[in-house]
């Protein structure tokens, strides 16, 4: 089947991490492109959670090359919203639900009212209105989640990488999120990892196996199930 070189986004090409002469990753070859909705599992310590920071250049390869693309053309940045699979954020840091979704929005160049219009919107659609103006040290850990899920959504970004979505939220949560993520998927590409995989392998259409190396499946990979990695 002949692809279209302008739906490239992201192009990895022999990828290696290596962390005081262990490798982490080894020579690991493939390409994101418009559309696709990938799903990542892989054995704890197997490496996805590097592999993703690699992705988003948040963490250079020993070896190797991540190149990004915008309609054909290699570019320096592409729009990409993350979700990381553990928050950084001290729960004693004086900030609000609404503050936290509306970082996502830093570096956009929209006014005050869209800003505004924004935040209300997807603080709905994360079911976090009556904790809009909570501090975040207030929240439960299936909350913040939730809030910083939002943060990686508002931009309406090009990417959307997920590392661990369905950690901590509630079995009915975790439902709405993978009508969400149906959503999206129709106008964003996503990337995801979770150890979730027997909802998420019926929705995407490729699915990656991370244990050092790649492996990319097919159907008899779809119900394989991981502990998500530490």
């Amino acid at each position: 089947m002949q692809t279209d070189e302008r739906d490239l986004m992201i192009s990895l090409r022999h990828v290696c991490k290596r962390w005081d002469g262990k490798t982490v990753l080894d020579d690991i070859n493939f390409d994101v492109r418009k559309g696709d909705f990938i799903a990542i599992t892989g054995p704890n310590g197997g490496g996805k959670t590097t592999l993703l920071r690699i992705i988003l250049r948040l963490l250079a390869p020993t070896e190797g090359s991540v190149s990004y693309f915008h309609e054909g053309r290699e570019v320096k940045e592409l729009s990409i919203g993350y979700l990381p699979q553990k928050n950084h954020i001290d729960s004693r840091f004086p900030i609000s639900v609404e503050e936290v979704i509306a970082s996502g929005l830093i570096g956009e160049k929209l006014d005050k009212e869209e800003v505004r219009r924004r935040v209300r919107e997807v603080t709905g659609l994360m079911g976090l209105e009556s904790h809009s103006g909570a501090s975040i040290g207030n929240l439960s850990g299936g909350q913040l989640q939730r809030a910083l899920l939002g943060r990686a959504i508002i931009s309406r970004p090009r990417l959307l990488v997920l590392d661990e979505p369905l950690s901590y939220v509630d079995k009915r949560f975790e439902h709405y999120i993978y009508g969400l993520m149906a959503e999206l998927a129709k106008d964003t590409t996503l990337l995801l990892v979770s150890h979730e995989m027997s909802t998420i392998a019926g929705m995407a259409n490729r699915h990656l196996i991370i244990d050092h190396t790649l492996t990319e499946c097919h159907s008899a990979c779809h119900h394989v199930h991981y502990d998500c990695e530490n």
